[in-house]
């Protein structure tokens, strides 16, 4: 199998999302309005709110047809024993790829109250090992949208441990669901770069 079912971290476990490994109407209502705080979380998130329960079985669906085509892989944030909040669903991570330009980028969003607790530098590190390490990718790509300061600052982080670097500003980099056009701010880490600053070079 080309992605692992599940990734361990310090305080985290991830587990591929799909309709095996979540209930539909529960993770409907995290993603919905139902949830605290839901406008925050997707203010600077590809999708807006979900507006019903099917649009998060489709969404799974969705998910779970690019895991087997390899072309992404989603998984299941919760945190471990002993964190606040054991055992729940914290948000979704994962990576999404593009063989073609031989790149990867990560994603994540994680429910407001797990914010502030290190945990989206935690999984991106996850998210790194998997691409260098166990796809042999050349590339990791993170945009970060324009304004989006709180991403940046934990990107920055994480990026400049990998040994990584800020490329620029990327105009009209994509359309919002609203119809916006936004730019992104472009951070890469090479493979070379990565296994530098994992002593695996």
């Amino acid at each position: 199998m080309l992605f692992p079912e599940e990734i361990e971290t310090d305080r985290l476990r991830l587990r591929r999302l799909s309709h095996e490994t979540v209930d539909a109407v529960e993770y409907y209502r995290l993603c919905s309005r139902h949830e605290p705080g839901i406008e925050d979380v997707t203010a600077y998130l590809p999708w807006d709110p979900h507006e019903t329960v099917k649009e998060t079985h489709d969404y799974l669906d969705e998910l779970e047809a690019k895991w087997e085509a390899g072309t992404r892989a989603e998984y299941v944030i919760r945190p471990k024993s002993g964190e606040d909040g054991a055992g729940e669903i914290a948000g979704a991570g994962g990576l999404v790829l593009d063989w073609e330009r031989q790149t990867a980028k990560p994603a994540i969003w994680l429910r407001k109250r797990f914010w502030g607790r290190g945990y989206g530098g935690e999984r991106a590190a996850a998210m790194l090992e998997l691409a260098f390490d166990r796809l042999d990718v050349p590339l990791v790509a993170v945009p970060v949208e324009d304004g989006n300061e709180r991403s940046r600052r934990a990107v920055e982080k994480y990026v400049e441990a990998h040994g990584g670097q800020y490329d620029g500003v990327v105009r009209n980099s994509t359309v919002r669901p609203d119809g916006r056009v936004v730019d992104h701010h472009r951070y890469t880490v090479t493979r070379e770069q990565y296994r530098a600053s994992v002593g695996t070079a």
